[in-house]
């Protein structure tokens, strides 16, 4: 699991988050914005209320939260498969 040690809001629904393994990086979460659950951060000073959960998670209440390891592919840009070599399918041997 990579385990978020920062985060912070920023301008335009953006979070920048800091990972115990040294990656950094900035995501845009604006196309989340009034959408069920992320209607609370129609009042931007919501948003900002951004912290790390108990249990890794990123989150702004106990109703909303994001998977930490979600946001760091979205950092990343890398695929589940990468992160995680065990998801990679076995080839077929005839």
């Amino acid at each position: 699991m990579f385990r978020p040690v920062s985060v912070r809001a920023l301008p335009g629904y953006k979070l920048w988050v800091k990972y115990s393994d040294g990656v950094e990086g900035e995501a845009n979460l604006s196309h989340l914005v009034g959408k069920g659950v992320f209607s609370l951060w129609n009042d931007y000073d919501a948003f900002q209320k951004v912290y790390i959960g108990e249990h890794g998670e990123i989150a702004w209440s106990e109703e909303i939260d994001l998977c930490p390891d979600a946001m760091y592919m979205k950092i990343t840009d890398k695929t589940p498969e990468e992160l995680f070599p065990s998801l990679r399918a076995e080839p077929d041997y005839a």
